[in-house]
């Protein structure tokens, strides 16, 4: 068919060359080894490092989005959203959720599973400060997740918030934050010839973190 309707990607073919992952290689701690992989991917990806997707679960049905990693640490990965959206509503309840993160320069992804909770006003505070003055505007206007009648809409939404902080700083909207996933598990992915793929699984435990080598 010519029309796009249907497509055979059957045909589409990877060699994954670029490296290796040995245990050897491998921090003890996991987010030892996430931050050495995000210095490299910082340096090899040409767009957006920090790219994730989110996967969250309602009623047992799932939904996934991508988000923007904007900080780690021992304690977990933070990023920000309306704390009113769809994304919000669900992680409320159920707070359990996934991330992953793919640099397709690198032919690596890592798989992080946890629980989520809220980051401080605080942090939140801190955050919101550094964004540009137009995303915080933006912040405002927009009603995430809800209905809207039509681009022209937001326009003027935006165009009054504008008006209204003309002049002065931009406070963090009350139904914005962050959030922090604590993960349970981390997996480091990285393609290997043959689909022989190298895969190591942290898993948190009483001592620490266990490592756990993955069939492909």
């Amino acid at each position: 068919m010519t029309d796009g309707a249907s497509r055979d990607l059957s045909r589409i073919r990877r060699e994954y060359l670029t490296g290796n992952l040995l245990e050897s290689d491998l921090h003890a701690d996991p987010f030892a080894q996430f931050d050495l992989w995000y210095q490299q991917a910082e340096k090899a990806c040409r767009y957006f490092p920090n790219t994730m997707t989110l996967a969250t679960v309602a009623d047992g049905e799932p939904f996934q989005r991508v988000v923007l990693l904007k900080g780690f640490d021992k304690r977990g990965f933070v990023f920000y959203t309306n704390q009113s959206s769809r994304k919000a509503q669900q992680i409320a309840a159920s707070p359990t959720v996934a991330l992953t993160l793919f640099w397709e320069e690198l032919e690596r992804q890592v798989n992080i599973r946890g629980y989520i909770e809220k980051i401080t006003d605080v942090e939140a505070n801190e955050y919101f400060a550094t964004r540009p003055r137009g995303s915080q505007l933006g912040a405002w206007a927009s009603e995430q997740s809800q209905p809207v009648d039509s681009r022209e809409a937001l326009t003027r939404a935006l165009e009054k918030y504008t008006a209204k902080f003309d002049g002065k700083e931009v406070p963090r909207p009350d139904d914005w934050g962050g959030y922090r996933v604590i993960p349970q598990n981390i997996e480091f992915w990285q393609g290997q010839p043959d689909r022989l793929h190298d895969r190591f699984a942290y898993s948190r435990s009483e001592s620490g973190w266990d490592i756990q080598r993955l069939s492909p």
